[in-house]
Parts: C-alpha cells; structure tokens; sequence
C-alpha cells in the first residue's frame, strides 16, 4: 500500500510545510478536534513513539496494544505509518485548508491527505489518502477528553486480530520476495555461465566487484548479502548438480525462512526451474514439496 512521494512535488510541499516540533507531552495537552488526534497518532507511528501513540487509543485497545510482543507493536506502527523505519513528521495544509502530513524516511516519503471530517456529537470520522495509494476513512470517539481511534474502515479496531493480520499480510510479502529473489538469483547464475563457460563454484563468486576488476571470483552479479547467503531474513544454498555423464551443467537453490517472523514456507529451485514449496518448520525444501512456480502466495 506504501507508495514514494515524488521529488518534485515533496520539495514544493516541504517549501510549504512546517515542521512539527520535538513531541509534545500528549497525554497533558489533548488535541481540541479529531483530526489534530489522527495527525498526532500518525506522527507519533512515524516518529515510532509507542508511548506516545498509546495515547490515542481507547483504554482496552490500550492495554491489548502492550500485551503484544514487541516485534508485533514494531510492526503495527510501521504498517500504521506506512514507514519502514523512524521518520521525520512534516505538517501543511491544502489549498482546501484541509491537513497534509508527511512522514520522511532514509528510503522514502510517505504523504496523507485529510479529508472533511464528519463530527457526530462524540463520534468523528475522517477520510485519508496516500498519495498514489489507497484511502481510507478512520473512525474517532471522544473519551476521556479526548478523540481516540475506533476504526479502519468500516472495521472497529481490534489490537490483536490487525496485529495478526497485518504480521501475515508482511509474512506473504516476505515469502513473495524470496520467490522473487529465488528467480533472480537463477538468472544471475545462468548469466555467469554464459559469460564464463561455467557455473559458479559457490554463491561467492557472484559478489560484487571493483570497478573494472570482474572476474570468476567476483562476477558482480547480486548483492554482497546474497553472495554470502543471507537476505531479508532467508537462507540461501546453493548445489551443483552434475548431469549422467559427470558435466555440471544444471543447479538447484533452496531458500529457508532464519525465524517464523520472517518467513512460513521454505522454498526450492530445481535443476529444471521450477519453484517448490512448503511449510518445513525451518528446515530446507526439496523436490517432493509442492510447485508453487505459478503462484504468489499461499
């Protein structure tokens, strides 16, 4: 659902914005309206200030947030965020005087657009859009002096059932990758056969290289984290596998998950292609599991 903010428009809104200064204590100073409550709990998710987020939600939503495991509120403020790490919170506003918020990463920017609230004695609901993404209306209640959030879409805010919707939304994309990164790493092997007349001995020799020093030993052909076998939390191995007359002519690629929170499924390239797959608790896939080649995920 992320999507970058492009350069030039995020230089045009930065001219614009200013910047939301160092985190007030919300729990002293209520937002006075809903959408100043939305705005501070994306900051605090942007800024990945549970503390602070924990605010603005309502007292058992509160408490089922700190019972999670930390990798989980980890992840539920990068999904709420849409930031894969900290950033820096931007606020403006639109030239409907409607609230604009950016949330600056190293790797990007993500920006919301508020819409017109809907104030309804003590219920509020806001509309918000990503640029170039989705949108969504988010539903607050006043509680306690407060606006607190309710809803996401037309769905109440239940902490444990979206924390482990959103852990096996980022679980599916883990695994698609590593389909991905399977495919890629094949063809960077058959590349390193046409160039050399020869498969690799290991993963090794695709690591990078010097500027102009490419050889057998460094064909630079994937990253430095794949050649030594290892990449966004999967394991990577790689076999020769020698045809009748003794000639190494085909290969095979496993891929294994380090921890469940990376990955369910471990994965198999065999020597014809063709990708297999399945839940192996961790340990490597072979042959005899399922071809999912056709398909994403599960």
């Amino acid at each position: 659902m992320t999507k970058r903010f492009h350069s030039a428009a995020l230089a045009a809104i930065v001219a614009l914005s200013l910047l939301v200064p160092n985190a007030p204590n919300l729990s002293a100073q209520e937002p006075s309206d809903p959408v100043a409550a939305l705005s501070a709990a994306i900051v605090a998710a942007c800024r990945d200030n549970e503390a602070q987020f924990l605010n603005y939600f309502a007292a058992d939503n509160a408490a089922a947030f700190r019972a999670l495991p930390a990798e989980e509120r980890a992840a539920f403020l990068k999904r709420f965020s849409l930031s894969d790490m900290p950033g820096k919170p931007l606020s403006s506003t639109d030239q409907q005087n409607h609230a604009v918020l950016l949330c600056q990463t190293p790797s990007g920017t993500v920006q919301y657009h508020f819409g017109a609230p809907r104030v309804h004695e003590n219920l509020a609901f806001i509309p918000v859009s990503v640029v170039e993404g989705e949108q969504a209306e988010f539903g607050l209640i006043r509680e306690s002096g407060g606006w607190r959030l309710l809803s996401l879409g037309l769905v109440l805010l239940d902490i444990p059932q979206l924390a482990r919707q959103w852990a096996q939304d980022d679980l599916r994309a883990s695994e698609d990758s590593t389909i991905d990164t399977l495919r890629s790493l094949a063809e960077a092997i058959q590349t390193y056969n046409r160039a050399f007349g020869k498969l690799p001995e290991s993963l090794a020799d695709l690591r990078p290289a010097p500027k102009g020093q490419i050889s057998p030993d460094q064909a630079s052909l994937i990253s430095a984290d794949l050649a030594g076998g290892k990449q966004n939390g999967y394991e990577f191995r790689y076999r020769i596998v020698p045809d009748p007359a003794g000639n190494d002519t085909s290969f095979e690629l496993a891929a294994t998950p380090e921890s469940s929170q990376k990955g369910r499924r471990s994965f198999f390239l065999d020597a014809t292609g063709k990708i297999h797959g399945a839940d192996k608790h961790g340990t490597v896939a072979t042959s005899d599991d399922p071809v999912i080649d056709s398909e994403k995920s599960p």
